[in-house]
């Protein structure tokens, strides 16, 4: 098994497997610890208190060489999501999470890069309602335009409360 995850899974800079890590860590921070990660489920995670949060994942510095850092942004179409609890799909497209969890892996040195340092994220929180209305249907957001919908960036100690606040509770 080693071996495996070895060979497919083990650059954690690739956009893949960064995004698998930022939902692990952002699990970590929540206190979310349902055993196996759910593939394509409709949104990535949910909390205790059943608060369901949906993880994007960038960073600057690539797997591959760059001339220069990656401009850092997100998908956040709506989508005609699947739900693994009830087996359905979506009818129309939506962004079926409560709240948003945006994470950059803001590290800029390839060569000291560890990216299960929570200190080299930064994480930003919106709930899907000020998303929505913020951004309709719109498909991609930039960094500039989610740090003008978010102030500031979350610490990944403060992560909890801030999903909390942002779901509402």
């Amino acid at each position: 098994m080693q071996q495996f995850w070895q060979w497919s899974g083990s650059d954690l800079i690739s956009n893949s497997q960064r995004g698998i890590l930022a939902e692990f860590l952002v699990a970590h921070a929540l206190g979310v610890d349902d055993g196996v990660r759910t593939e394509w489920d409709a949104y990535d995670l949910r909390t205790d208190s059943g608060i369901k949060v949906e993880v994007k994942a960038s960073g600057y510095v690539q797997s591959w060489a760059q001339e220069k850092l990656s401009s850092v942004g997100f998908d956040m179409a709506p989508k005609l999501s699947w739900d693994a609890s009830t087996n359905t799909s979506a009818k129309e497209p939506a962004r079926p999470a409560d709240v948003y969890v945006f994470a950059i892996h803001a590290h800029i040195d390839q060569a000291s890069i560890d990216l299960l340092n929570v200190n080299q994220w930064e994480f930003y929180v919106l709930g899907t309602p000020l998303l929505n209305q913020a951004c309709s249907s719109q498909k991609r957001i930039s960094l500039g335009a989610l740090q003008s919908l978010c102030s500031k960036a979350v610490p990944f100690g403060d992560l909890g409360d801030a999903v909390e606040q942002a779901a509402g509770r």
